[in-house]
């Protein structure tokens, strides 16, 4: 076998395998391979000013070779030009800037007019400026060995660029998603996990404090940013994010997926508790309902998946008031005193709903806020409780002296009649002795 075709065939091997391992199209492979070509030739039998480009064709095993140069007009002499210069500053005209000339990608005019390009169609039309000319050069016979070695280290350079290209725009197509993946290591406090054809990236400050990562653990994690950095695609994924919620909404719940149910609103303590404000406009359609599930098998699936966090689906309004109360839920609330200018709210609730109003540590009030995006207060509403206790003991301080009075009266009825009663016997003494 010649040394010709020794390259060809183990070019074309390469084709076949790197397409079918590295999961690419034989036009990035084509693409890379002529590149290293170019380079390999430009290497060890190339001139300095030869900008060279190579066709392969795979269906035959041949390759051609040029030198490529864009046609440009004729660049003056620099003295020429510093004359001229001067002479349009002595006229009160602008100077003349020199024109930059690349002689490895350009060629003057009147140079091109020499030569006898390949393309028929430039000899027809005849040359002017912007033509690209190309020059076939001659293949050296020992270029075949060389090649082969230089290509393939080129080819393998370039096909992994290409590879990380693939990877890299898939995964910006997924930011913002929630794709599954399987953890692969942890290292101090940064775990890697394996995305099948590459390994992302999940910090501790986007892990959940309560879960605990094994290797081989499925995980369901949102894709926060995809960039591109010197060894590949640098992917960044999450499982503290509130929209890696809203997608498992939209995976688990079809209404949602549709567009039927929308998720207006969400507020997350990642592993705690999350609200989720759901809203719909079919009026047949319950939109709570449909998210928990027949005996809430839809939002026990998305319990699970988020690490056995609790989550409060509430029915969003466009009623400040009445997103406010729902949000407030578990707890009823009695009242509400809204401050549009300040977005303040003042909830009132009954004593024995105090506790579900604020909830553990102050959970529930404080991801009701973050929800509806107003400040809501309840405290003051304890002080309103007291004044009540006020009023309370002096009714029974008022009731307890009409009772007083009421048997000071009674009393002095008593006395009354004591004082009545002997009086009454005298006289009928004195009647028997008459």
């Amino acid at each position: 076998m010649s040394k010709k075709k020794y390259m060809e065939s183990t070019i074309l091997s390469a084709i076949q395998q790197i397409c079918e391992e590295k999961n690419l199209s034989p036009e990035q492979v084509l693409e890379a391979i002529e590149q290293a070509l170019a380079a390999a030739f430009r290497k060890d039998f190339g001139e300095k000013n030869q900008n060279i480009k190579v066709e392969f064709n795979p269906e035959n095993k041949r390759m051609k070779i040029f030198d490529v140069k864009t046609v440009v007009e004729d660049i003056l002499e620099e003295e020429k030009i510093e004359k001229k210069a001067k002479n349009n500053n002595e006229e009160g005209g602008k100077e003349q800037e020199k024109k930059h000339f690349n002689p490895r990608t350009e060629i003057q005019i009147s140079e091109a007019k020499l030569l006898r390009p390949n393309d028929k169609k430039i000899v027809k039309n005849k040359i002017k400026i912007g033509d690209i000319i190309r020059t076939l050069l001659e293949v050296p016979s020992e270029f075949g060995r060389i090649a082969a070695q230089t290509a393939k280290q080129v080819i393998t350079q370039r096909l992994r660029e290409a590879e990380r290209e693939i990877i890299f725009e898939k995964y910006k197509e997924q930011q913002g998603k929630v794709i599954n993946g399987t953890i692969q290591r942890q290292e101090k406090y940064t775990t890697f996990v394996d995305l099948g054809d590459t390994t992302a990236v999940l910090p501790s400050y986007e892990q959940i404090l309560q879960e605990r990562y094994s290797p081989d653990q499925k995980i369901k994690v949102f894709v926060m940013s995809v960039n591109q950095g010197s060894k590949g695609p640098e992917i960044v994924v999450s499982r503290r994010h509130p929209e890696i919620l809203k997608e498992l909404f939209k995976t688990e719940i079809p209404e949602v997926t549709n567009g039927s149910v929308e998720i207006r609103a969400i507020a997350r303590e990642p592993g705690s508790r999350s609200k989720i404000a759901v809203w719909t406009e079919e009026k047949n359609l319950d939109p709570i309902g449909s998210c928990v599930g027949q005996k809430g098998i839809r939002i026990q699936t998305i319990i699970a998946e988020s690490g056995g966090e609790k989550i409060d689906i509430i029915r969003y309004s466009e009623d400040s008031q009445e997103f406010i109360s729902n949000a407030l839920s578990p707890a009823k609330i009695s009242s509400i005193e809204i401050n549009e200018k300040e977005k303040t709210a003042l909830v009132k609730v009954k004593q024995d709903q105090l506790s579900l109003a604020i909830g553990k540590s102050g959970q529930n009030v404080r991801l009701a806020a973050r929800l509806t995006g107003w400040k809501i207060n309840i405290k003051e509403y304890i002080e309103e409780q007291e004044v009540k206790k006020e009023k309370e003991v002096k009714k029974k301080k008022e009731i307890k002296k009409i009772v007083e009075k009421k048997h000071k009266k009674k009393e002095v009825k008593k006395k009354k009649e004591i004082v009545k009663k002997p009086k009454k016997k005298i006289k009928k003494k004195n009647e028997k002795s008459a």
